[in-house]
């Protein structure tokens, strides 16, 4: 029988899972194809509609070697575990006479500890461990999350949180979950035989796909420990994220409520003079911590300096003396004593990590209105790592509807460590970009309309014409609006201002979950969702609902980020433009992504409109014009107004 062809292997799967096939989508999978058999990297960007994950899956499913797939966002990772990959592999069955295995992993946290449910967690302050059931009010709602995950323990297959309908708070789930570093072990725990972690781990070795997330991916990276499967081809979807994502694997804190939880829980594990030490060094820390002022530390001060490495020394002797120690009164000591390093190790770590004060590091204060402050460290660059740890001995395909910033790859490429397009060498990974474009007749079905005549916004301060030009705005597209604010303040003044003025419903992000908005705004024309970052990427609502897409402004880093600011001088200092390299690629990125939310389906029809007159005439204009979607440009305000109300009369006359 001869070998099916990839044509052919992907019309069965389109046609599986009821799509159409796309130009674009049979170009992708070449392109990964050729990627994967001369075990080179790809970058790909296709757009919203071209079906990307049959584009990678099929490919990767014909060449029969192991795959891991790494996504952002958990919506992706259920479409393609729960959807995708069961049809793909079903119509694929009969053509490659054989039936690919998939599997789900991700980090332990996520799956529920039987150790935890059967026996407790260690107290803070107490010996032994205690009963949540008991110590939660039966009625609260606490104790009702842990009741039902009780219940669920007892007929879920997974113990993935992702499974329990519905979902339960942090704090409820935190009691029930442990980290990799608290987990006792398959060997030495009671329950190790039947742990869902362990079990997800054992169904991805036997895989012949892994979905995982790209946090586990960047600790795989970061750990030295391998906690995924050995795999030949890794393929990155959503690609545009993994840069931050790694970033924040990668990133230490050190809080006073954190080291006092690690000093509660070593102190009955250790020596008096060990825990004595440990308590001293976080009273000094905690008394310095409260005179922080948010910003970044170019030097660590001589006080901080003294305070950290007396937490470190320490944290040392009490993680040596943990080992040694045994206390008769406290039950179940494995657990308590896990629990205690974790926590112990984790302050020596981070406290080691900032007094040893790399050259390639960033370090900062932040202050939180709840929480205090914290003490932060994160990598000013992940793409020395990402180019080590990614790109050798597999072949990569990274993947994304924004990909190509300012009209080429480089921008992303150099932020994962490679080299420009067609550049290689010893050391220096070779890829190709491809850009399969879109489905969609961007010009024909959208505008980009900037709002040149208004005042170039401030860092602070009231913007009175923005405010007038969005209710403008969103009066003339009848609703249908979706706002992306720059900051959640200005989310919320403009959500007020709208309120007051205009006789349409207006959402605001944080009144209610994230999932709900979303159904509320695809479910009723008229009504507007105004928030921040997370809806620039989190929202998919095709048709007449969301005609109108508006950014009050170019959303570049704030001028007080400490990591980001970091990372422009070292671009600067190393002779490049780091403005260009670090501001306008993240501002280029997300606008992309935000400019994405308008043309869902090839039937949709808007506007994009961003009140930020520099998009128009600064120099940079024309490098994050590049980047979003081509739609028809114009500044004319007269023709924009008259352009949505057609696209209202249009909805309405349909009846929608």
């Amino acid at each position: 029988m001869t070998k099916p062809s990839l044509p052919e292997l992907l019309h069965a799967a389109v046609t599986a899972v009821g799509g159409v096939e796309r130009p674009g989508q049979v170009t992708m999978a070449e392109a990964v194809a050729e990627a994967i058999d001369d075990d080179s990297h790809l970058l790909v960007q296709a757009g919203t509609g071209t079906g990307k994950s049959l584009g990678y899956l099929v490919p990767a499913l014909a060449h029969g070697e192991r795959v891991v797939v790494a996504t952002a966002t958990l919506a992706l990772q259920r479409q393609l575990v729960e959807r995708d990959l069961p049809r793909t592999v079903e119509a694929l069955h009969p053509l490659l006479r054989r039936r690919p295995e998939f599997a789900m992993l991700k980090g332990r946290s996520n799956y529920l500890c039987l150790h935890r449910l059967h026996e407790g967690m260690p107290q803070d302050d107490d010996e032994g461990l205690f009963d949540q059931f008991e110590a939660a009010a039966p009625t609260s709602k606490l104790g009702k999350d842990l009741l039902r995950m009780r219940d669920w323990a007892d007929e879920t297959e997974t113990g993935d949180r992702d499974d329990l309908t519905p979902g339960v708070s942090d704090r409820a789930w935190n009691q029930l979950s442990v980290s990799s570093r608290e987990c006792l072990g398959a060997s030495k725990c009671a329950y190790g035989a039947e742990c869902f972690a362990e079990m997800a781990r054992e169904r991805a070795k036997l895989a012949d796909v892994v979905v995982t997330n790209h946090a586990l991916l960047a600790i795989d990276a970061i750990e030295g420990a391998p906690v995924l499967p050995q795999h030949e081809v890794l393929i990155v979807d959503e690609a545009h994220e993994l840069v931050s994502r790694v970033t924040g694997v990668a990133t230490g804190e050190l809080t006073p409520g954190q080291v006092n939880r690690a000093v509660r829980r070593a102190a009955k594990l250790v020596n008096e003079k060990a825990a004595d030490a440990l308590q001293t060094a976080a009273e000094s820390f905690e008394k310095l911590m409260e005179l922080a002022l948010p910003g970044r530390l170019e030097e660590i001060p001589e006080d901080l300096g003294y305070a950290l490495m007396a937490l470190r020394d320490a944290a040392r002797t009490v993680i040596t003396a943990i080992g040694a120690t045994r206390d008769k009164s406290v039950q179940d000591e494995n657990a308590v004593r896990k629990q205690a390093l974790a926590a112990v190790e984790n302050v020596h770590a981070v406290a080691e990590r900032i007094s040893h004060g790399s050259e390639y590091d960033v370090v900062w204060y932040e202050r939180h209105d709840r929480f205090g402050a914290s003490l932060r460290v994160a990598p000013l660059s992940v793409s020395g790592l990402l180019r080590e740890k990614l790109f050798s001995e597999r072949s990569v395909v990274l993947t994304s509807a924004t990909l190509k910033l300012g009209g080429d790859f480089n921008g992303v490429g150099a932020s994962l460590g490679l080299a420009p397009e067609g550049i290689g060498g010893e050391d220096v990974p070779q890829w190709k970009g491809l850009d399969v474009g879109s489905p969609f007749d961007y010009p024909k079905q959208g505008i980009l309309y900037v709002a040149r005549h208004l005042t170039t916004p401030g860092r602070e301060g009231s913007r009175g014409d923005m405010m007038d030009e969005l209710a403008e705005l969103v009066e003339a597209a009848g609703g249908r609006t979706l706002g992306l604010f720059s900051s959640m303040r200005a989310a919320q003044a403009a959500a007020e201002e709208l309120r007051g003025r205009l006789d349409k419903p207006i959402l605001l992000q944080g009144e209610e979950t994230l999932g709900e908005l979303i159904k509320t705004f695809a479910g009723d024309a008229e009504t507007c969702l105004f928030g921040t970052l997370s809806l620039w990427q989190g929202v998919d609502v095709p048709g007449p609902g969301c005609q109108l897409v508006v950014m009050d402004r170019i959303p570049f880093p704030r001028p007080d980020d400490p990591l980001m600011s970091a990372r422009q001088k070292a671009v600067e200092e190393a002779g490049g433009n780091g403005f260009m390299a670090v501001a306008a690629t993240h501002a280029a990125l997300l606008m992309a992504q935000g400019a994405g939310r308008l043309v869902r389906a090839t039937g949709d029809r808007g506007v994009v409109a961003v009140l930020d007159p520099r998009l128009a005439n600064a120099r940079y204009g024309s490098y994050l014009r590049a980047s979003l979607p081509d739609f028809w440009y114009t500044t004319d305000r007269n023709q924009v107004r008259r352009s949505l109300a057609a696209i209202d009369a249009a909805a309405k006359q349909e009846g929608k």
